[in-house]
């Protein structure tokens, strides 16, 4: 059976996660909680325009679908804003290359905020998507240098957790300050949680070198090694599955007779509670039975958009599997970065660049996948589909593992 080639003999798979940096354990958490607070602030100003929609569009004279590709914009740029953060700064102490993405966000809620046209606060966008995709990279091998190796997968649920929490925060949040205060002001407020997430980490993260030998070179010869170009496979499947089905549970929740906006703000709520226990069940399953949680994540993502498919105006029967559903997604981000950091010990910001550009590429295939099949033979049909490919990327990710 061929064996990882990203490690060298004289290494464990293991070797290049151990703490680099002097810190105390309390003083390295602290750094981790920071990296948390800086994917937050990111994910959250990425999907505050899904909950602006309406008076951005009116305060700029365009039309709510205009408006929207101010998220896909983010979610675009994404796919080479990872892999060309990580490529692009060999060099450069991690410490300063994570505050100068958090500024680089900072920077691009400000120009939103003040920018008179579309076209310009377009291009802030896609500032963000850089900032963004470029931190998440990085968190991998960041996180890894500050924790101890059999404490990564749980270092990983710290910082993901920030998704998690921007996901149920965001969209409620911008909405109800953006009619107080004002759309523009709603970005400032998102400039200023910047700032502050920037001082926590200019105030808790040590210096950190590079991890491995990052650059342009390095992150092809990552890509092209087969159990990672698998585990690239296989999330486009697990994450592609996913988005086939979420990007259109509107239409799924309106088949529900007697729906209202509160049943469908519960609905929604649900799904974000789960995958915020399904982010922490992943670090307690990460660091020692990953094999079971490479299954468990996707087949619970499986199970729920199927099943979901098949409740029909259930009201019970949907909640739960809305709930099965967000629990196994909320898993995977952890699941997969750290399955990551197993098989490439010595690469982990290339792969950590190629993870991101991976889910960023998953969202743009799945939308659109789905959308094809919303449109020419039903919702039901869509999210069967995204069931069977997120089962089919478990399989995949597993026999990698395996090779």
């Amino acid at each position: 059976m061929p064996t990882n080639t990203l490690t060298t003999p004289s290494q464990s798979p293991d070797a290049a996660t151990e703490p680099a940096t002097q810190v105390g354990r309390p003083a390295a958490w602290l750094a981790v909680v920071s990296l948390g607070l800086g994917i937050f602030t990111l994910v959250a100003s990425e999907f505050l325009p899904a909950s602006l929609l309406s008076p951005i569009a009116a305060g700029l004279g365009i039309t709510e679908g205009a408006a929207g590709q101010l998220v896909t914009a983010t979610s675009v740029i994404g796919i080479i804003g990872g892999p060309l953060v990580v490529s692009a700064l060999p060099r450069v102490d991690r410490r300063w290359v994570m505050a100068g993405l958090t500024i680089l966000a900072i920077v691009s809620n400000v120009l939103v905020a003040i920018s008179p046209a579309f076209g310009l606060m377009l291009a802030s966008r896609l500032l963000l998507g850089i900032a963004l995709s470029g931190f998440w990279a990085m968190s991998l091998a960041v996180t890894a240098q500050l924790v101890p190796a059999d404490r990564l997968g749980r270092a990983m649920t710290v910082v993901n957790m920030g998704v998690s929490l921007a996901t149920i925060a965001a969209v409620p949040a911008g909405a109800y300050f953006g009619e107080l205060f004002g759309w523009r002001a709603v970005f400032f407020g998102a400039a200023a949680a910047g700032v502050l997430t920037l001082v926590a980490q200019l105030a808790t993260l040590p210096s950190i070198p590079p991890s491995g030998a990052p650059g342009f070179r390095t992150l092809v010869q990552t890509a092209r090694t087969p159990i990672v170009a698998l585990g690239i496979l296989a999330i486009v499947l697990i994450a592609g599955g996913h988005f086939m089905g979420f990007t259109y549970l509107r239409p799924v929740f309106e088949t529900i007779d007697g729906l209202t906006p509160a049943l469908l703000a519960m609905l929604l709520m649900a799904y974000g509670i789960a995958s915020f226990v399904g982010n922490l069940v992943a670090g307690l399953l990460a660091d020692r039975r990953l094999p079971v949680l490479v299954i468990a994540a996707p087949v619970a993502i499986g199970a729920g958009t199927v099943l979901l498919a098949l409740a029909g105006s259930n009201l019970a029967l949907t909640f739960v599997t809305v709930f099965v559903w967000g629990a196994g997604f909320g898993a995977v981000p952890t699941m997969v970065q750290t399955w990551s950091a197993r098989v490439a010990s010595d690469r982990l910001e290339s792969v950590g660049g190629l993870v991101v550009a991976a889910f960023q590429i998953s969202i743009t295939i799945g939308a659109a996948v789905g959308g094809l099949l919303v449109d020419s033979v039903g919702v039901q049909t869509a999210l069967i589909a995204g069931g069977i490919a997120a089962v089919l990327g478990a399989g995949v990710l597993s026999s990698a593992r395996r090779r």
